[in-house]
């Protein structure tokens, strides 16, 4: 199921659909050039749309707004919390550090240090990291381990981390966390991934049996975008995690994994 989901993944990219838009305008070129140079300039239109980054904002903006954004770190509500889950997602891959032995964060970096702010603010709260290695071909090292690295480095207290190094998927994430030697999910938990993520962490780790409350952090959006703002990388990047999540959540409904 795992291959099947990163290969099915493929699909929320939108440079795929452009792909097969060119590929379908050539072939039907070689019995109607007309119909072809039709599908191509159709081709050239979509690029053109996915450019403007106001249409995937207002997709992205939807699904961040669904939960609320947390109290700052520092506020004395969190001390009444076990800890800190942290999902796994805000690692580079393992071979981009090979040779140089440092941990590279992703866009996602909020992830990582924001849980470093709320452990420094509350020293009760313990850390739970959660993330394996979810790409398709495994990797030397997980991202449980490249945590280890950072957190220790960071300045919090080995006694206080507890790592899960085994799960490729947020279902698996938060089914193989329970599991954890001393991991009580009746107790509260401070649930922390990106807000983008977060309507399906929540559904998934909720459906698990896990009291927990939402710690959005890593906003790809604001209130609004300005109307003339115009990037091909960054709007495909919007584009491919709206439709990302918005499929991620159906299909984990359709299985049972999710409220």
């Amino acid at each position: 199921m795992f291959v099947v989901s990163k290969l099915l993944g493929s699909l929320t990219q939108p440079l795929t659909w452009v792909f097969l838009l060119m590929l379908f305008g050539l072939l039907a070129g070689r019995r109607n050039p007309a119909r072809g140079r039709g599908l191509l300039w159709f081709c050239l239109l979509v690029v053109f749309v996915l450019g403007w980054r106001p249409l995937p904002d207002l997709w992205v903006r939807a699904i961040e707004r669904q939960t609320e954004a947390p109290a700052l770190p520092s506020d004395p509500k969190w001390a009444g919390y076990a800890g800190v889950v942290v999902l796994g997602g805000a690692l580079e891959n393992s071979f981009v550090r090979d040779g140089n032995g440092q941990v590279g964060l992703n866009r996602a970096a909020e992830r990582m240090t924001m849980a470093v702010a709320l452990a420094k603010a509350h020293p009760n709260l313990k850390i739970i990291f959660t993330g394996g290695d979810g790409n398709l071909l495994r990797q030397s090292e997980s991202e449980a381990a490249q945590a280890r690295q950072f957190f220790t480095e960071m300045g919090v207290a080995p006694e206080r981390l507890v790592f899960e190094g085994v799960s490729r998927t947020t279902y698996e994430n938060a089914i193989y966390s329970a599991r954890l030697p001393g991991v009580d999910i009746h107790q509260p938990w401070i649930l922390l991934t990106s807000a983008w993520h977060m309507p399906r962490s929540l559904a998934t780790f909720e459906k698990a049996g896990w009291q927990v409350t939402p710690y959005s952090v890593d906003y790809l959006t604001g209130k609004r975008t300005p109307w003339n703002e115009y990037g091909m990388a960054g709007s495909l990047l919007q584009w491919q995690t709206g439709i990302h999540e918005t499929l991620g959540l159906l299909a984990y409904r359709l299985k049972g994994y999710a409220r």
